[in-house]
C-alpha cells in the first residue's frame, strides 16, 4: 500500500526538487537534448563517376553534408549555416565541366545551372521539414525558405534574357494548344514568337517556384512504342543494327504527312524548315572553315549520308507499301533528322526505360543558361504524365526556358541551330595530348595529379581564381602540363614550389596551340553581315564565339608571360 505524504514533509521535497531542476538545466547531457533541426544533403556517392573529384574539392574546403540547427537560433546563426549547407550542396551537383573549372579555393556560385540545381535540392529539404517542426522550429525553417527563394530570385535577376515578342498563337500554334488540352494537356504557358528566336513559350501567368508550368499526358508522347505498334515494325524488326531512334526517324517522315494521325495538329504546327547547322549552305559552312565545329558538321552530314543511303532507296525498293518513295527523299530524311536532334528529350518512362522521345508543347520551349525549368524528364508515375515544374520564378509575359543539358555553342549550332545569349559555361575547348612520359609516370603524367586523363579549356573571363600562377586557366590543365615537364629536363629543388622556366614552357606550350588556331579563323569582317542568310549569320557568330575565346587565352598566356618575366 503506497504511504502518504504527510504536510511536515512537503518544504523538503520541494526544496530538493527545485536543486535537481537546476542542477539538470546545467547538465551538458540535458543541454543536447535541446529540439534541433537537422537538414542531410545526399551524400558523395562513390558510384558517382565524378566522387574522387568532387571528394577532392569537398575535402579542400572541409565541408560537410549533415547539418544541425538548434532551436532557437538566430536569423545571423540560420544563414550562417545556409551559406555552409549551399557550398555543400553545389560540390554535390557540379557536372563534368563545372568540375573541372572549380577551383580548390572557389566556392561559388559555379555558374546559374549549378545554382538553381543546388538552391532548389535545399528548398525541397526544408519544405519537407515543416510537416514535424514545433513553434520555434518553424521560425527556424521559414528564415531557410526565405533567405533560399531570395538567392533563388537573385539568380535569375542576374541572368534576364529578355526578347522581344513579334506575336502569340498563331492558328496553327492556337490549334496545337486546342488539341492539347482537349487530350490532357495542362499549361500556364502560350506559345509565342520571338524576333531573335523564332517561336517559344512564355508565362500566361505568374509561375512560383515549383508550380507545374506544363504537364504533357503519356498518351500524347511520341515515343518507340509506336513504331513497335506499326506495320512498319514488321519490316524494320529484321533489319540488322537498326535503333530504336533511327525507326522513329522513319516512322516520322510517314505520319507527317498522314491525315488520319492522332498527331495531327502536332506535325502541322511543327516548322517546314528547321535551319540547323545541318542544313548550313556553302557559304556558311565557308565561314567556319578553321573553327573547331567545321570538322564536326561535315562528319556529321556524311554520317546522316551515308544512313540515309543505306536506309531509304532499299526500304522503298523492297517495301513501297510502307515506304512511299515520295515520302522518303533525302530532304525529308534531313528535316526527320532535325525535328528529333532539335526537339528530342530524353525520359523515363512508366518501364523505367529511357527513351528518346518528342513531346508536343514542351518541344517548343527554348534554351537558356539560366533556365526556368530543370527538373523534368521523368514520367509520374501517379498520374502517368510528364511534368515540368519551374525552378525560378516566371512573371506573367516572361519568357519561359528550358535546359537542353550543359551544352557547348558548337552543339548548340549543329543540332539546334541557335547560340545561347550570355556566357555559356560549357563553351569549352578539348584539347587532345600526345602524353609520351617515362615509363615509371605516366599514370601520373596522364592524370596530371589531378585525376583528369582529358582536358579543355573556355574564355578566361569565366575564371574566379584568385590563386597565384594560374594566370585564368584551369588548373587541371596547368597541373597536367606541369607534370610533363617535371620528367623532362627540368629539376626542381625539393622546397621550391614553383618553378619559372617549366611556368614559361607551360604558357609557351599552350601559345603555340592557340595562335595557329586564331590565325587559321581569319577575318570575319569580310563577310556582309546584314546582306547575308540566316545560316551566314549563325555562322559568323559562333566563329565570333570562337576567336573571343582564343582571344583570351592568348592575353592571358601572354599576361602571364609578362608577369614572369617582371614587366
Amino acid at each position: 500500500m503506497q504511504k502518504s505524504l504527510f504536510p511536515s514533509q512537503l518544504p523538503t521535497i520541494i526544496s530538493r526538487l527545485q536543486e535537481m531542476v537546476i542542477a539538470a538545466a546545467a547538465s551538458p547531457d540535458v543541454l543536447l537534448q535541446k529540439e534541433m533541426i537537422t537538414l542531410c544533403l545526399q551524400p558523395l556517392s562513390d558510384s558517382d563517376p565524378l566522387f574522387s573529384q568532387k571528394k577532392r574539392l569537398s575535402d579542400a574546403r572541409n565541408l560537410k553534408f549533415e547539418f544541425h540547427i538548434p532551436v532557437p537560433s538566430t536569423e545571423e546563426d540560420v544563414l550562417n549555416i545556409l551559406n555552409h549547407i549551399v557550398r555543400s550542396a553545389r560540390i554535390l551537383h557540379l557536372d563534368e565541366v563545372e568540375i573541372y573549372f572549380a577551383e580548390d579555393d572557389a566556392c561559388g556560385p559555379f555558374c546559374p545551372k549549378n545554382e538553381l540545381e543546388s538552391l532548389n535540392s535545399i528548398l525541397l529539404i526544408i519544405d519537407s521539414l515543416f510537416s514535424c517542426a514545433k513553434s520555434d522550429g518553424m521560425e527556424v525553417l521559414q528564415v531557410l525558405q526565405k533567405a533560399t527563394v531570395s538567392m533563388i530570385n537573385c539568380v535569375g535577376a542576374q541572368n534576364i534574357d529578355s526578347m522581344i515578342v513579334k506575336w502569340v498563337d498563331t492558328d496553327a500554334e492556337e490549334s496545337l494548344m486546342k488539341w492539347g488540352k482537349d487530350h490532357g494537356v495542362r499549361t500556364k504557358l502560350k506559345i509565342a514568337y520571338f524576333e531573335e528566336a523564332g517561336r517559344g513559350a512564355i508565362a500566361s501567368e505568374d509561375i512560383n517556384i515549383g508550380d507545374i508550368a506544363l504537364e504533357i499526358p503519356k498518351s500524347l508522347i511520341i515515343s518507340e512504342d509506336l513504331v513497335l505498334e506499326s506495320d512498319m515494325f514488321d519490316v524494320l524488326r529484321n533489319l540488322e543494327g537498326i535503333t530504336c531512334e533511327t525507326m522513329l526517324l522513319l516512322w516520322s517522315m510517314r505520319e507527317r504527312y498522314n491525315s488520319n494521325s492522332r498527331f495531327k495538329n502536332y506535325f502541322e504546327a511543327l516548322p517546314k524548315c528547321f535551319n540547323t547547322g545541318l542544313s548550313f549552305g556553302v557559304d556558311a559552312l565557308s565561314v567556319l572553315e578553321g573553327t573547331l565545329v567545321f570538322e564536326e558538321l561535315l562528319q556529321a552530314r556524311e554520317h546522316l549520308h551515308q544512313q540515309y543511303d543505306a536506309l531509304c532507296p532499299t526500304l522503298c525498293a523492297n517495301h513501297p507499301d510502307v515506304f512511299q518513295p515520295e515520302m522518303y527523299s533525302w530532304d525529308q530524311y534531313l528535316w526527320a533528322c532535325e525535328l528529333w536532334y532539335s526537339n528530342g528529350m530524353k525520359i523515363i518512362c512508366s518501364d523505367g526505360k529511357l527513351k528518346t522521345c518528342l513531346v508536343p508543347v514542351a518541344g517548343l520551349l527554348n534554351h537558356s543558361v539560366c533556365p526556368h525549368i530543370l527538373r523534368y524528364g521523368r514520367m509520374d508515375p501517379e498520374t502517368k504524365s510528364l511534368k515540368f515544374p519551374v525552378s525560378r520564378p516566371c512573371k506573367g509575359g516572361e519568357q519561359c526556358f528550358l535546359s537542353y543539358g550543359s551544352l557547348p555553342g558548337s552543339h548548340l549550332v549543329i543540332f539546334y541551330g541557335f547560340l545561347p545569349k550570355g556566357n555559356n559555361p560549357y563553351d569549352v575547348i578539348p584539347l587532345d595530348f600526345d602524353v609520351s612520359c617515362a615509363e615509371d609516370d605516366t599514370s601520373q603524367c596522364q592524370s596530371g595529379e589531378t585525376g583528369w586523363t582529358s582536358h579543355m579549356i573556355r574564355g578566361t573571363w569565366l575564371s574566379k581564381s584568385s590563386k597565384p600562377h594560374t594566370y585564368h586557366l584551369p588548373s587541371p590543365l596547368l597541373a597536367h602540363l606541369r607534370a610533363v615537364l617535371k620528367g623532362s629536363d627540368f629539376e626542381m629543388d625539393p622546397g621550391e614550389s614553383i618553378h619559372e622556366e617549366i611556368e614559361r614552357s607551360v604558357l609557351e606550350t599552350i601559345l603555340s596551340i592557340f595562335t595557329p588556331m586564331m590565325e587559321a579563323l581569319g577575318d570575319s569582317d569580310e563577310v556582309d553581315r546584314e546582306s547575308s542568310n540566316w545560316d551566314v549569320k549563325l555562322a559568323l557568330d559562333y566563329k565570333d564565339l570562337q576567336s573571343r575565346i582564343i582571344s583570351s587565352i592568348l592575353v592571358s598566356c601572354t599576361a602571364g608571360l609578362r608577369e614572369l618575366n617582371g614587366s
